[in-house]
């Protein structure tokens, strides 16, 4: 297998790929375009492999007797099994290409991601008052149920952009880590990623920590798979503001011995700021890093929670 130095994200080849959209344009999108630099990408269009070409008529998916359709919206021309058929194949030709991430258009009949619009039938009929996963997608959807999948419009929001980046990241780390098959990488790995782990899902932190004490060189693949799935699970869970009080508060600890009392009652006006929605997340966690610094905290140092994706990928205006 070829060493990966990047994550991997399974991406629609309409977004800033190629035009292959059923216009005939390209996507544009900033964030895609600055992610090339950091993972390596594997584009994809089922309706141009399906052999559609490019400009093409609109594909819609129609509801029939509770079964879905692709299919031309002008003519009705079914092309459901050869998506399928495709899709199939296709996500067996991946699976040993460790996915970290995918990314898919937003509202395609096949690659929207539970926001494609559905009709009764084709032709000029309204929408019907529900939305659809697309065909392709519904098929990504069931195979990759533990990696971080998001369409391209949801990324404009920076929470869900930082929350997918936090997953991509941290899946291909774990997956460099797994290779050496070492208690000691493991225990590394655990202890790098406490506190952002006890920013998703401080019970699964323990959880991983529980499995991680137990773990045996005999059996560590097996336990290697376990935390993994794991792992997925805890940060496919939200962080919220009280999660991150309590992970931010239980930093502080660190040093609320060697700091003054102007700059305890700074951070915990900070904390309090934050609490109220008048101050991002990233300003109380500053302060922490600057004490992390500042007293040369070795362990903190390591801590994924400060730099567990390029900071580049963020805006300032996110």
């Amino acid at each position: 297998m070829i060493e990966k130095n990047k994550p991997t994200i399974l991406i629609s080849k309409c977004i800033e790929h190629e035009a292959c959209r059923y216009d005939g344009k390209i996507i544009r999108n900033q964030f895609i375009s600055q992610l090339k630099n950091y993972v390596d990408f594997i584009p994809i269009c089922p309706e141009m492999e399906i052999g559609l070409s490019c400009p093409r008529e609109v594909l819609r998916i129609v509801e029939d007797k509770n079964r879905r359709y692709l299919v031309n919206s002008k003519t009705g021309e079914d092309y459901t099994e050869k998506v399928i058929s495709f899709s199939d194949g296709f996500i067996r030709s991946i699976k040993g290409k460790n996915i970290n991430g995918i990314i898919l258009k937003s509202k395609s009949p096949s690659c929207g991601i539970r926001d494609s619009k559905v009709y009764k039938d084709f032709g000029k009929v309204p929408p019907l008052p529900k939305k659809s996963s697309g065909i392709f997608a519904q098929k990504i959807l069931d195979e990759f149920n533990n990696i971080p999948i998001e369409s391209e419009g949801r990324l404009l929001n920076s929470d869900i952009k930082e929350h997918f980046l936090t997953r991509v990241f941290t899946s291909f780390d774990f997956e460099n880590m797994a290779k050496e098959k070492s208690i000691k990488s493991i225990i590394d790995f655990q202890s790098n990623y406490k506190y952002l782990l006890m920013q998703y899902s401080p019970s699964k932190q323990k959880e991983l920590g529980r499995i991680v004490a137990n773990i045996k060189k005999d059996t560590i693949e097996a336990d290697l798979k376990i935390y993994n799935n794991i792992l997925s699970k805890a940060l496919a869970n939200k962080s919220n503001i009280g999660k991150n009080i309590n992970m931010l508060l239980h930093l502080f600890g660190y040093f609320s011995d060697d700091l003054s009392q102007e700059e305890k009652a700074f951070f915990l006006d900070t904390i309090k700021m934050y609490q109220e929605c008048k101050v991002p997340f990233c300003v109380p966690l500053n302060i922490i890093r600057s004490w992390v610094i500042r007293f040369n905290n070795k362990y903190l140092l390591g801590q994924k929670i400060f730099d567990v994706f390029p900071i580049d990928l963020i805006e300032i205006n996110d």
